[in-house]
């Protein structure tokens, strides 16, 4: 389905007299994902069609998830480019995790262009009941620490 965009031309004008010619390499502005929780861990799946497998890069400093990695455009050389409208460059995310985590339990998968990162929440951060004692009929109280 093709749009009409008034601000097409526009846009292209001010690219090229900003020094961008037509047909390079835009910088990519976000890498997508989705955070859930299931069980006892967190679960991130970032998107990076068309990614290097071997660019994509995984690490975890003072309590910081970093997530890089980067696409190449095919080779320019002899291509009069028609279209280009996919990022290209180097992609980086950083999340800060929290206290309830097993930062050194991290695992990652990469497959069909989405990396996959399994969190493991750490056992202190799991609810647990506490017995009450002192009273005629014992009680229990549950408790959850904040992750």
């Amino acid at each position: 389905m093709l749009r009409f965009d008034p601000f097409h031309d526009i846009d292209t004008v001010a690219r090229q007299l900003l020094g961008e010619a037509v047909g390079t390499a835009r910088a990519p502005r976000f890498m997508p994902m989705d955070l859930f929780k299931t069980g006892d861990h967190y679960v991130l799946n970032a998107d990076l069609p068309g990614v290097d497998p071997g660019s994509v890069d995984v690490s975890v400093e003072n309590g910081t998830l970093t997530l890089r990695a980067e696409r190449s455009l095919p080779s320019a050389e002899g291509v009069q480019w028609i279209a280009s409208e996919r990022f290209a460059g180097r992609f980086m995310r950083q999340l800060t995790l929290g206290e309830g985590v097993e930062a050194d339990n991290i695992s990652a998968t990469y497959q069909d262009g989405v990396l996959s990162i399994m969190i493991p929440v750490a056992a202190k951060a799991t609810p647990r009941r506490i017995e009450i004692s002192g009273m005629s009929a014992k009680k229990s109280i549950e408790t959850s620490s904040s992750s």
